[in-house]
C-alpha cells in the first residue's frame, strides 16, 4: 500500500478518524512535522469520505427516478405532531427533498 492509498473501511471509520486527527490538530501538541502528516492525512480521508458520499448520491439518484428519468421524489410521513408533508417536493417533479 502506498502512502496515498487508505485501506478499505465503512464511512464511519473515516469520519471517526477525520474526527481524531482534528482533535490532535486543535491541540497544539503535535510537532510541525507530524502535524503536517495528520493534516495530508486529513486531507486524503476528507478527499475519500467525499467520493463515497458521491457515489451514494449517485445510487440514491438512480434508484429514485422513474420511468422517464425524472427524479420521483416521495415526502416522508410527518409525526403527528407536524403537518409539513404536504409541503415536501410540490415546488418541482425534479427538486429533490434535501
Amino acid at each position: 500500500m502506498s502512502d496515498n492509498t487508505l485501506p478499505a473501511q465503512d464511512f464511519a471509520a473515516t469520519v471517526s478518524q477525520l474526527e481524531t486527527i482534528v482533535e490532535r490538530l486543535e491541540s497544539g501538541e503535535l510537532s510541525l512535522e507530524d502535524a503536517l502528516t495528520a493534516f495530508e492525512r486529513g486531507v486524503r480521508l476528507t478527499r475519500d469520505a467525499q467520493q463515497r458520499l458521491d457515489n451514494a448520491e449517485l445510487k440514491v439518484r438512480a434508484l429514485s427516478e422513474d420511468r422517464e428519468g425524472k427524479l420521483d421524489v416521495t415526502a416522508f410521513a410527518a409525526g403527528p405532531e407536524t403537518d409539513d408533508a404536504t409541503d415536501l417536493g410540490n415546488d418541482s417533479e425534479e427538486t429533490p427533498p434535501w
